[in-house]
């Protein structure tokens, strides 16, 4: 897996890493979307285990968004967000029983069977 660069106003670094499966997958659907769309990847409160991973498509950017560039992949993480995926891989897993991005979470405790939400 390849790391990627956070382009942000903001000076820290961001810590988390896109798989190259996952900057493919995603660089081949932006392709098929409006010029300027970006995957937006969320942390909100919710879902079986307290907390869900969100993921959408905007033209819109926050000033204080990260942005993660990989190929033709760009995708953009809120800071709230950026917390409690530090040290997160963005992946594409395409297996039997069904393809879809998943985040390889370290400061997960525990998460649910389909991986989309997690407890700290």
């Amino acid at each position: 897996m390849k790391g990627c660069h956070a382009m942000t106003t903001q000076t820290a670094a961001l810590p988390v890493t896109i798989s190259q499966s996952a900057a493919r997958r995603v660089a081949e659907i932006l392709a098929r979307e409006a010029p300027g769309t970006m995957l937006r990847v969320a942390v909100n409160g919710g879902g079986c285990q307290g907390f869900s991973y969100d993921y959408s498509f905007t033209a819109e950017r926050a000033a204080d968004d990260f942005e993660l560039r990989e190929g033709g992949a760009v995708v953009l993480i809120d800071p709230m967000s950026a917390e409690y995926l530090a040290g997160s891989v963005l992946d594409w897993v395409d297996e039997l029983i069904g393809a879809s991005f998943q985040i390889r979470n370290p400061n997960a405790k525990s998460s649910c069977g389909c991986g989309t939400s997690f407890s700290l």
